[in-house]
């Protein structure tokens, strides 16, 4: 088995070798998978679940009296988004 291993990486070690494989593959995994973005630029909860109470007033004025007479409840939804990290 030691003879493979070296095959395998090329004269280096287990450990140099997968050191090695992870750094070079941290780029193309950041660009990726949101996971390794900081936990302060990335919002908590799917948009969706946020700001329920904001978006429950923000929806019954809408389908009660339509949009154009619901902007400060769409906007006070927007602003709770925001507040929540969401980019809108």
């Amino acid at each position: 088995m030691g003879g493979a291993s070296s095959q395998l990486g090329d004269g280096l070690s287990k450990e140099n070798t997968s050191t090695a494989t992870s750094s070079s593959q941290l780029p193309k995994d950041e660009k990726s998978a949101p996971a390794t973005v900081p936990a302060d630029s990335m919002p908590k909860k799917k948009i969706c679940c946020a700001c329920p109470e904001t978006k429950k007033v923000r929806d019954e004025c809408i389908v009660e009296h339509g949009e154009s007479a619901c902007g400060k409840w769409i906007e006070a939804h927007l602003k709770c988004l925001r507040a929540e990290g969401f980019n809108v």
